[in-house]
C-alpha cells in the first residue's frame, strides 16, 4: 500500500521535529521540504495540532491492530489492557522526544483550546481501549470503569513520557502493579 500524502506531511513533520524539536516545526517547513505548498498541505492538515492528532490516531490504529489478535483477547483483563495500553506507548516510542514536544505544546498556558480538545482526544482513545480489551459494563458500572481507565491511561502515559528503561519496562511494571491492584478490587466484574 502506497503511503497518502497525508502520511507523508506527518512523517516528514515528525522528521523536522526530531531534528530541531516540535516546537519548532512550521508548516511552510513542511510544504517546502515535500515540494508542496502550504495550499496543499493544508486540504490535508488545516492547523500545526492536527499533526499530533495525527501522530496519536496511529498509536489508536496501532493499539486496535493489537487488540484484533486472538491470542489478545483470550487474555485475562489486565493482560490484555497492559497488551494494548503498551501497544499504543511503544507506536509512539521512536518518536517519543516529539511526542513529548507535542503535549507540552498542547499544554502551554494560553493553549486552552487545545487542552480542551486533548480532554476529547483521551476519551476517544479511552474508548477504543474499552473496546479493543471487549470490556462489557454498562450503565453506572461503565461509568465508573472509563473514569477508572482515564485515570489507568493519564497515569501510565505520565509515566512513560519519564521512563528512560530499554523497551519501556519501568512503564509496563507501573501499569501492571496498578492493573493488578484493580483486579484485586474486582474492578472487571
Amino acid at each position: 500500500m502506497y503511503p497518502t500524502l497525508r502520511d507523508v506531511i506527518l512523517d516528514k513533520a515528525l522528521e523536522l521535529g526530531e531534528a530541531k524539536g516540535w516546537e519548532a516545526v512550521r508548516l511552510y517547513d513542511v510544504a517546502t521540504a515535500l515540494g508542496i505548498t502550504l495550499d496543499e498541505l493544508r486540504q490535508c492538515y488545516r492547523q500545526k495540532d492536527e499533526l499530533a492528532e495525527a501522530w496519536l490516531d496511529r498509536a489508536d490504529a496501532a493499539m486496535l491492530r493489537t487488540g484484533a489478535d486472538p491470542a489478545i483477547a483470550a487474555l485475562p483483563v489486565p493482560q490484555r489492557l497492559t497488551g494494548l495500553l503498551m501497544a499504543w506507548l511503544g507506536s509512539l516510542a521512536r518518536h517519543k522526544a516529539v511526542t513529548v514536544g507535542m503535549l507540552g505544546y498542547k499544554a502551554e498556558f494560553g493553549h486552552i483550546h487545545l487542552q480542551a480538545a486533548a480532554l476529547l482526544r483521551v476519551s476517544r482513545t479511552v474508548q477504543w481501549l474499552r473496546e479493543a480489551a471487549q470490556l462489557e459494563a454498562s450503565g453506572p458500572a461503565r461509568i465508573v470503569e472509563e473514569v477508572g481507565l482515564s485515570s489507568l491511561f493519564l497515569a501510565t502515559c505520565g509515566y512513560w513520557l519519564l521512563d528512560r528503561s530499554a523497551d519501556q519496562a519501568d512503564t509496563r511494571a507501573f501499569l501492571e502493579r496498578q492493573l493488578a491492584c484493580a483486579d484485586r478490587l474486582g474492578c472487571w466484574r
